[in-house]
């Protein structure tokens, strides 16, 4: 229970690698705000979800913040503060993507997801750092992406996106240093998520390949070690990166990607 006491905002936690992210917090003790869309149903269960991990006095709260609209991120924010008293750990982790060639991408597409994946980090970011500097302690971990260090055609908007990521964890970092807050991004490859599932379903049926070889097929392009990070690793990942063991760790863009970014 390294985090009994400690309140977590998590964005795009309903699901997938944020889901697993809120459990891993909410098993050390936190408090949480889960955020993200889906029916009522998906909802409820990612609450009970987290809450069959979670510490009993741990306080679970949800918003259905839209992270692309600044309005409803300071909500979200406010009403964290409200229920827990204060935010100790910000998590940026909703997203989703798009893909097409730079000249045929809409710009609607293109708004929406430096909205989401850029600039709710940064409406997140603005609203909690202060009060972390006060209390001298606080975590900001952005869920970046190999796509903030490397580059993949037809994704021109996730990949600026995410190199921008990776750069406003550094300049917070900066103006973080020495306050007991530290700012870092985790960088993740493939990870096995429901989103990711279904890309394999659709390769497996597009290419009449079984569901082992389309995984094999998708992981070989861009992956050597030919296994998927899972949400529940990344969830241990921003634990560490939340203990004492890590406090002189900041502005770091830490890969979890099997060797993808290393060729």
């Amino acid at each position: 229970m390294q985090l009994k006491g400690k309140s977590a905002i998590v964005t795009g936690s309903t699901s997938g690698i944020g889901l697993g992210i809120a459990q891993a917090l909410a098993a050390q003790g936190a408090n949480i705000m889960l955020n993200g869309f889906g029916t009522a149903e998906e909802i409820e269960a990612a609450k009970v979800a987290v809450k069959t991990k979670a510490h009993p006095e741990a306080v679970i709260l949800y918003s259905n913040a839209d992270m692309t609209k600044a309005s409803d991120i300071e909500a979200m924010v406010n009403d964290a503060k409200a229920g827990f008293g204060a935010v100790d750990i910000v998590v940026n982790n909703a997203g989703v993507q798009h893909t097409a060639l730079v000249e045929e991408f809409p710009v609607a597409k293109w708004d929406m997801l430096l909205a989401l994946l850029l600039s709710a980090a940064f409406h997140t970011t603005r609203l909690t750092v202060a009060d972390m500097k006060t209390r001298k302690w606080g975590r900001i971990v952005n869920i970046a992406s190999v796509h903030g260090l490397v580059a993949s055609t037809m994704k021109s908007a996730y990949v600026s996106a995410k190199h921008g990521v990776v750069g406003l964890t550094k300049v917070v970092a900066l103006e973080t240093a020495g306050t007991g807050v530290t700012c870092n991004a985790i960088c993740p490859g493939w990870v096995l998520t429901p989103l990711v599932q279904k890309q394999i379903d659709a390769l497996a049926a597009k290419e009449q390949l079984s569901n082992e070889d389309a995984k094999a097929k998708l992981l070989g392009e861009k992956q050597p070690t030919k296994a998927f990070a899972t949400p529940e690793e990344i969830g241990e990942f921003v634990l560490f990166l939340c203990s004492e063991g890590a406090q002189q760790i900041t502005g770091a863009a830490l890969t979890m990607d099997g060797g993808w970014s290393a060729q």
